[in-house]
């Protein structure tokens, strides 16, 4: 998509110029989706520009989908979510669009939690991560789009060519993750199924190799989980944990570590 195209009469989509960041950048990734076709992007301050923009994202000082105005930074912000999470601009334009642009509102919801408000958390500064390591912090996707800001350094480029390139990664993230959401919201009911015609529900067998750790631990009695490997005709067995660690509800013997196949 060719988002600096000087055509006359596409539409035209502003955001703010300088420094950008991942709510901006995702914005507009989501913006490519729905819109489905390609549009002229000015990256501008100028008040002018912005009143005759058919779109404008995280600039303009105002918030009203029905004038498609999407900012966050005027002195009441654009609203807060019931976990303390304030809105920033790509929540605004998620939450007017994305569920059209994934096909449910379940799936929008899924990348909403998954993506949006991280996104979202992170330009309000608003910590959702608690460091457990002093000099060590993880790497998110949001240090993978500050990359591409120029460093002071760089002469030879220019914010809006890093911008689009940005963009670029952003539409591919969320072309992504939009596909393993829809899989993930489809195989959810067969795991559910697996759990209720389990004869012994401490191991659950599937037919499938469905995204199963979610939904499995919500119940208290799973503690392995067979999926098969239909490309090595073979089965894998995986042991349930618990969220956001690798402790697991119950460990294979240790004898089995490092052994494989018939051993």
């Amino acid at each position: 998509m060719n988002f600096f195209s000087k055509a006359d009469k596409k539409m035209i989509v502003v955001t703010h110029s300088g420094g950008f960041h991942p709510d901006d950048v995702f914005a507009l990734a989501t913006l490519c989706l729905f819109l489905k076709k390609d549009f002229t992007i000015i990256r501008t301050r100028d008040e002018a520009v912005i009143a005759k923009a058919d779109v404008v994202v995280d600039v303009g000082m105002e918030y009203d989908p029905l004038r498609k105005r999407f900012d966050h930074h005027q002195k009441q912000g654009a609203g807060t979510r019931s976990n303390g999470i304030p809105y920033a601009s790509f929540g605004l334009v998620w939450k007017e669009y994305g569920a059209e642009v994934c096909g449910s509102e379940e799936v929008a919801l899924m990348i909403d939690k998954k993506l949006v408000q991280p996104t979202d958390a992170d330009d309000n500064g608003v910590p959702i991560m608690k460091p457990v390591l002093e000099d060590v912090a993880p790497y998110t996707i949001a240090d993978a789009i500050f990359s591409f800001v120029p460093s002071w350094d760089e002469t030879k480029a220019t914010m809006d060519e890093r911008f689009q390139e940005a963009v670029d990664l952003a539409l591919g993230v969320l072309k992504r993750e939009i596909e393993k959401a829809r899989s993930k919201h489809k195989g959810i009911s067969r795991v559910e199924k697996a759990y209720e015609e389990a004869s012994d529900k401490r191991i659950i067998v599937l037919d499938e190799k469905y995204s199963w750790r979610e939904t499995l631990r919500k119940y208290a009695e799973p503690l392995y989980v067979i999926t098969p490997d239909k490309e090595n005709n073979t089965w894998h067995i995986g042991a349930v944990s618990e969220k956001f660690t690798f402790k697991n509800r119950k460990n294979f013997p240790a004898a089995w570590a490092g052994k494989r196949d018939a051993e």
